[in-house]
Parts: C-alpha cells; structure tokens; sequence
C-alpha cells in the first residue's frame, strides 16, 4: 500500500505478503550471544575439574593445528585423537579403521500396513523370530553347496519361510536357508561396520 508522509513523500509499507514470506524462514530457537556461550563452557570446565575428574579442555583451533601437523585427514575420529596437549604427538597405522555403529531400530509395533484411507492392506504380521533366528541378528552362514557356496557373516533379515538375507559390508546375500546359520550375536538395535 503506498500513501504520502507529513512532507509529501510517497513511501512504500511492507505487504503482507513479504512479512508472510519472512515468517517460513526458519529462525532460531534462541539466540545466545558468543560471550555466554564462552562463559557456560569454560564454568562446566571448572566445575569438573573441582570435583576432581582428570579432564582435557582444547580449542578446535589446536585439534586441527595437531592432526594437519602430523598429517592426518579430516575424519571426526581422527580429530578426536588430535585433541588438545595430549594429541600434539600421536601415531595412528594407516590400517587403522573405525567401527561404524548405527541405530537401526528392534522394530515396529504396527500390526499391519494399511492403505491411504487407513484400512489394512495386508495381514497381521507374524512372529518376530523365525527358527530362533530375529532380524538385527548377527549371524555366520556356511553354505556347502549351491549357487550361494560360501561362508557370509552380517546382519541377517528374517522370513518366515526360513529363507534369510544377509548383509554384510559387500552387498546383500538373498536366499540364505537357516540351516546354514549360526547366531553369533542377537540383535541390539544398532549396525556394525567397519569404514
């Protein structure tokens, strides 16, 4: 909308359009100043240290002049290692790998999936173990002949035909009988890898 001032000039309002458009931007939750942030961080520091807890504080400015020091990449578990005093100095093999743990859940407690209008789709979904054997299990198949010979070890997907998948850090092995399996591991809700 535009209209005139005291001294004749035209000015220009904000439509409401531009102030809706500004409110889906997201804004922050709280916005904390740098000071504060410094301030609560180096009290926690003391704290710990008063109750007597061997404790390392270090800028991120050290983490990265330590591992670009000793040459190391940027991985988060490698900075890690490079933190403050003690990281200044540190050998890590080159056939050093992190293990990768991921959360993958134990499961879902809906019954059956249903369609866009809410009514099932399919049946009552059945026992969660098959032959002793649940998905998230850690297993070692040793298959003796056929197509799939060979021994696979991961992470086993359960069916209730008793025919199992197996993904290990190469792919997925399909078909996998459970008379070839051995439960190395029950499930826990997390996957293992190594990168």
């Amino acid at each position: 909308m535009n209209h005139e001032n005291e001294q004749g000039e035209k000015m220009i309002e904000d439509s409401e359009e531009s102030e809706g458009a500004e409110a889906l931007l997201p804004q922050p939750l709280i916005e904390f100043p740098l000071p504060l942030v410094n301030a609560t961080r180096n009290e926690t520091a003391r704290r710990v240290q008063a109750i007597g807890l061997p404790t390392t504080f270090a800028t991120g400015g050290r983490t990265k002049f330590n591992r670009t020091q000793q040459g190391y990449k940027k991985e988060q578990w490698i900075d890690a290692a490079c933190l403050g005093e003690s990281g200044a100095s540190i050998y890590i093999p080159e056939s050093t790998k992190p293990l990768i743990i991921k959360a993958m859940g134990r499961g879902s407690r809906q019954m059956c999936r249903v369609d866009k209008y809410g009514f099932p789709r399919t049946k009552a979904k059945g026992s969660k173990q098959v032959k002793g054997f649940q998905t998230g299990d850690i297993v070692k198949a040793i298959v003796p002949a056929g197509k799939r010979q060979g021994t696979y070890t991961g992470r086993v997907a359960v069916r209730s035909r008793g025919s199992f998948n197996i993904a290990n850090g190469t792919g997925t092995i399909t078909d996998i009988s459970y008379k070839h399996c051995k439960k190395i591991q029950s499930t826990d809700g997390y996957g293992y890898s190594l990168s």
